[in-house]
């Protein structure tokens, strides 16, 4: 059993990583090659996957790993001018898609209440979809993407409130009651990851943070304890998993969290879209063809236009409004979620099911393009848009660059903070150890902890558009990989590395250095000096490169 199945996933992945080969060099998102690659291994084509519980409960993992990196970086100072947006737009979306989603099923022939059933179920829109997406674009911090995932927000809650209303009619017991218990539940976990935020997990994470192999082990295992707790309490994996990385949002090593997770999410969610590819069946498709391109059509046209209106009755500019209203274009796992219960019920013909599957497949399929290019579509569309004039807000990248970063405050730092403290500009330290950055917060000085070969860190902090970069770090592998990072993003700025000795400072230069210091021949006394000299001067630190270079 345990060959049969190493056999049939080792399989599924090479079909997945031949057809993501095809994906990319034809430029489509990689999505569509996971599910295409479910399609083929699936029941309606070539039958191959047998194990489907196994690869199922696999894909959960990547749903809760999904989620935990989304609250690991939700914070709601950045949310909290589209906080009106965020819930309106939410609540008022799920209604008016409801509405008009019950007329359509109506007039495609379901009964009353499998059509409340379909308009509600496909009022949702995926949080992993859109969250993958953004964050493959590196748009989750700007104006739309803040207000997409707050929308998700929501609309996930709206989605759990439905499901405890269902549970209660199905299981006997009064909505009052199930409704309070739950909520009661609700207000005492989030009061105890509050207060264990504040307590017990900084403490803790500031100790694990010292190994990063511990770091990373310890995070996944609060990750999955929570979602578990809220699982047995009658809350979804979503749910608990997105707690879980709200609760260590400000512990100061998220980022160095999600740099590590971010693999094993990808390869798990991997699995979740395969497993989606593999609902469909040509069965289902012949007899579903045309209620399904219908509603389909009415996702991928309907609901963004509902989004678009909502934003633009709000003010919003019509870019905004656009690039928010093409992520609600498919729909959710909640969707299945809902008509599962509702068949268990028995108010939902069986079909829904299958029918939802094919949708899913079309909606996430098309989506994926509208999001990837929906800046390009935008563009070709503006015109129409723009007549209806501009909003209050404008569209936003990730915080700006710091002019001036630090990496490393060990001995040799200690001794260059002084000088690039008198340079009047925004200073920003990065080190490794915990106890160092508490050290340095206490001392009221900027600072963060991360790893300075980490591609995530550094695109975060802006490292390529700032003016002056210094590294103490003597390690040649994280300069080596600093160094990378800077030339691929055509950084401008004064770079200044550690090597330990001419030949580690060769290869320095060699990948973009503007100068390498060898503490043995340089000192920090001697770098502060120069630092107070030159300052970001670019120039002056080529010459001083020369100079070490012709001493050679």
């Amino acid at each position: 059993m345990l060959e049969y199945l190493f056999v049939e996933v080792g399989v599924v992945l090479v079909i997945a990583g031949v057809l993501a080969i095809l994906a990319y060099k034809l430029k489509q998102p990689l999505i569509i090659a996971y599910i295409l690659t479910g399609v083929l291994v699936g029941p309606g084509v070539m039958n191959l996957v047998q194990s489907t519980d196994v690869l199922g409960g696999l894909s959960q993992f990547g749903i809760a790993l999904l989620l935990f990196i989304v609250g690991l970086n939700l914070n709601w100072r950045s949310i909290r001018d589209v906080g009106p947006v965020v819930l309106i737009g939410g609540i008022a979306q799920v209604i008016c898609t409801s509405a008009i989603g019950y007329g359509i099923a109506s007039l495609l022939q379901f009964d009353s209440l499998t059509s409340l059933f379909l308009g509600l179920a496909f009022s949702f829109s995926s949080t992993i979809i859109i969250v993958k997406l953004l964050s493959d674009k590196d748009d989750l911090d700007r104006l739309y993407g803040r207000i997409s995932v707050g929308m998700l927000i929501v609309q996930d809650m709206i989605a759990m409130f439905l499901l405890l209303i269902l549970g209660a009619w199905h299981g006997g017991g009064t909505i009052t009651t199930i409704i309070s218990t739950s909520l009661g539940k609700g207000v005492l976990v989030i009061v105890a990851l509050f207060l264990l935020s504040k307590t017990v997990l900084p403490l803790l994470f500031k100790f694990v943070a010292r190994s990063q192999e511990l770091l990373f082990l310890v995070a996944l295992g609060w990750c999955f304890a929570v979602a578990s707790t809220l699982l047995s309490l009658g809350f979804s994996i979503e749910i608990g998993a997105l707690l879980a990385g709200i609760s260590l949002a400000a512990s100061g090593f998220q980022h160095e969290i999600e740099a590590k997770i971010r693999t094993l999410r990808d390869f798990f969610l991997i699995i979740f879209f395969i497993v989606l590819g593999t609902g469909l069946t040509l069965g289902n498709l012949q007899a579903l063809l045309v209620p399904a391109i219908v509603i389909s059509l009415y996702v991928l046209i309907g609901n963004p236009l509902i989004a678009w209106l909502l934003m633009r009755f709000m003010g919003y500019h019509p870019r905004s409004a656009f690039l928010t209203g093409t992520t609600m274009a498919q729909i959710s796992e909640f969707s299945f979620i809902l008509l599962t219960a509702g068949i268990a019920a028995g108010l939902v013909a069986e079909n829904s099911i299958a029918l939802a599957t094919i949708v899913a497949l079309i909606t996430i399929t098309l989506s994926s393009y509208l999001i990837n290019y929906n800046e390009q579509i935008y563009e070709k569309l503006s015109f129409i848009f723009e007549r209806f004039g501009l909003g209050k807000h404008t569209e936003g990248h990730r915080a700006e660059a710091t002019d001036y970063i630090l990496f490393g405050y060990n001995r040799m730092g200690r001794r260059l903070w002084p000088q690039l403290e008198k340079l009047d500009s925004d200073t920003l330290v990065v080190d490794y150890n915990p106890i160092i950055i508490e050290e340095l917060a206490q001392a009221g000085i900027p600072a963060m902890y991360g790893d300075a070969g980490s591609d995530d860190l550094l695109h975060f902090i802006g490292a390529a558009k700032a003016k002056l970069i210094i590294s103490t770090i003597p390690d040649i592998l994280v300069t080596t990989d600093l160094l990378d990072y800077l030339r691929a993003h055509h950084a401008k700025g004064t770079i200044i590395v550690t090597a330990r000795n001419a030949d580690e400072a060769a290869k320095c230069y060699a990948l973009g250095a503007t100068y390498a210091v060898i503490p043995s021949i340089l000192g920090g006394e001697h770098l502060g000096q120069y630092l107070k000299e030159k300052k970001a001067t670019k120039g002056g630190w080529q010459k001083l490169a020369k100079q070490q270079v012709n001493h050679r």
